[in-house]
């Protein structure tokens, strides 16, 4: 008998224009899935962005920091992402903009999600590759590393913390020391709609971007956009086939490589739009420890743990008979598992099926 399972679901090209919904759910449908109640279906972020247009140029980037900081600023670029993927673009266009760059990478060789200065992988030199990239652009550029967060402001005043997680509490500990200082993250580029600008994103600014071309960006896809294709699509599946379904988008899994040390989390959140039956936490025992502590001398052990979980408390938080399952959020946990089907090469599985998670061992 079958626990949960994923399942990548192939689909066609999804481009600029490309209905998601309706795709999506032809697809399926056709793919003669038979749905259960609360089965997951995980849609890739990225097909969405995709087909809404959401992309923006280095010089759009190069726009909003002169917005920031007037012409030709001088500007701080602290702990950057060492992703060429990722933060290339983003960098190119703070130097388009201004006269001198200084960055500032952490000592420790690594950034804030363990990406090394040099990839073993691409034998890519970032530090060296980040100079040039910013003096092709015609700027200054200095690096400095130091994990010292008053190093930075000494040089430069204007500065964009780039942390890939709570740059905010960063700003809040640094900002009351340089009063005469601008601090902003990139969640403050590219967040507004303007003339012209196909791509923005109110929520995020430039976090979770990806680079789709030497001078193109495609940013995560707005929550509003997402929210509003998760409840249509639940809606559809529902008035096909009568069954309640659960529908998330999804981007980095949030999981840390054991060989290369890198936390393959660069998005923002896990997921920028879901349905309101994945809210929440689980609340599960550990077959195990009561199996080791409960049970040992039972001889009915399979019926005793099913009665056990059946009477469980509805929140287990500091109850032994939960360690070790760690309560993180239903959708950083469904999203790790489709990231993990998926993958991000040629699979060709944008969407994902899982089937049977909310189903515990008490339910046939």
């Amino acid at each position: 008998m079958f626990g949960t399972i994923s399942v990548g679901i192939r689909m066609p090209m999804f481009n600029e224009g490309s209905d998601v919904r309706k795709i999506v759910v032809d697809n399926l449908l056709k793919a003669d899935i038979k749905f259960k109640e609360r089965d997951v279906i995980c849609i890739t972020e990225s097909i969405i962005a995709r087909s809404l247009g959401n992309y923006v140029t280095v010089d759009d980037i190069a726009f909003d920091v002169k917005e920031q900081f007037g012409e030709d600023p001088e500007v701080g670029v602290m702990w950057p992402i060492f992703s060429r993927n990722r933060f290339s673009l983003i960098l190119k266009g703070i130097a388009r903009a201004s006269k001198r760059v200084v960055l500032q990478l952490g000592g420790t060789g690594k950034d804030d999600v363990g990406n090394d200065l040099y990839n073993q992988f691409t034998g890519i030199n970032i530090i060296e590759f980040y100079k040039d990239l910013v003096e092709k652009e015609g700027a200054q550029c200095e690096i400095y590393l130091d994990d010292y967060s008053n190093t930075l402001p000494d040089k430069v005043r204007n500065i964009i913390v780039c942390e890939t997680h709570n740059p905010k509490n960063t700003i809040n500990v640094i900002s009351p020391i340089y009063p005469d200082h601008k601090f902003i993250t990139p969640e403050d580029l590219c967040n507004k709609q303007k003339p012209g600008r196909k791509g923005w994103n109110e929520d995020y600014g430039l976090y979770g971007s990806n680079k789709a071309g030497d001078e193109l960006l495609k940013l995560f896809p707005r929550s509003i956009d997402c929210q509003d294709l998760v409840e249509g699509i639940q809606k559809d599946i529902l008035e096909k086939t009568g069954v309640n379904v659960e529908v998330m988008v999804y981007g980095d899994g949030c999981f840390k490589d054991p060989v290369c040390g890198i936390w393959e989390f660069a998005d923002p959140v896990v997921s920028p739009g879901y349905t309101k039956g994945l809210e929440g936490v689980p609340g599960e025992i550990k077959i195990k420890y009561v199996l080791d502590n409960d049970l040992k001398n039972e001889s009915n052990q399979e019926e005793e743990i099913k009665k056990k979980i059946k009477e469980k408390e509805q929140d287990l938080k500091g109850n032994m008979k939960s360690q070790g399952t760690t309560p993180r959020r239903y959708t950083d946990l469904l999203g790790s598992l489709a990231d993990l089907t998926s993958g991000s090469g040629d699979k060709g599985t944008p969407v994902v099926l899982i089937s049977g998670y909310f189903k515990n061992y008490s339910e046939d």
